[in-house]
């Protein structure tokens, strides 16, 4: 099984050995992949479409996985019955429905030993539900792939008692913390592309621009904290 270089960095913060719940799977490539490394023994493959799951199935029965590769129609989490696995993988999606999959399904996360994350959009949510939720960022990365960035997140049960600035929760004070060198290549295009957005502005008075201009001002600043942390 060939994984684009953003569903191997997903599939590698997987914790072998346990028993991985991958919802919205798509196709089943992640479980299949971890399977085929011998990374995992069982897994339990959902999606709310029944499209993917049948060719999920085609693909774990091409695999020689059936029955140890489980389907299941579900919309998040809501089929999964608790106990049932080790690892919660959600990928592919944005931060806000992250969220609700899981704030909507809390009672079910008791006894996952971690959470592999890694939302498209609207990041800082997830953070800070996680530290909301009794849940620690173990490790999270930057990912560049077919010119894009991910973002992969690994999280326990534990209390994080640290205090994060609201930079540091939207960038993500793990990568800062370890100067993730793919997040600093993302933060200096940031920086550039703010810069560029507010020239274009310059010229220009109405209230809504002068709103725009002072926005982009922030985030520029913001930037320049977070990028201080690598210097």
């Amino acid at each position: 099984m060939h994984l684009s270089k953003r569903l191997l960095n997903i599939a590698g913060m997987v914790t072998p050995g346990n028993r991985l719940v991958d919802v919205g799977t798509d196709h089943g490539y992640v479980p299949i992949y971890l399977m085929q490394k011998g990374v995992i023994n069982e897994a339990l493959a959902m999606d709310i479409n029944k499209g993917p799951l049948v060719g999920a199935d085609k693909h774990i029965e091409e695999a020689g996985f059936t029955g140890k590769i489980r389907t299941r129609l579900s919309d998040g989490l809501k089929e999964y019955k608790k106990g049932e696995g080790d690892t919660i993988l959600i990928a592919g999606m944005g931060g806000a429905l992250v969220v609700k999959i899981l704030s909507s399904s809390i009672d079910k996360l008791e006894g996952i030993k971690e959470l592999v994350l890694s939302p498209q959009s609207e990041i800082f949510l997830v953070r800070e539900f996680l530290k909301e939720s009794g849940f620690v960022i173990q490790d999270e990365k930057m990912v560049y792939d077919e010119e894009k960035y991910y973002t992969i997140i690994k999280a326990v049960p534990g209390e994080d008692s640290n205090t994060y600035s609201e930079w540091e929760m939207h960038y993500g004070y793990k990568m800062l913390e370890k100067r993730d060198e793919v997040l600093r290549e993302f933060l200096e295009k940031e920086y550039k592309n703010y810069n560029k957005i507010f020239e274009s502005l310059d010229k220009q008075t109405s209230d809504t621009v002068i709103i725009r201009r002072q926005e982009i001002v922030n985030k520029l600043k913001g930037i320049e904290k977070v990028l201080k942390m690598y210097y």
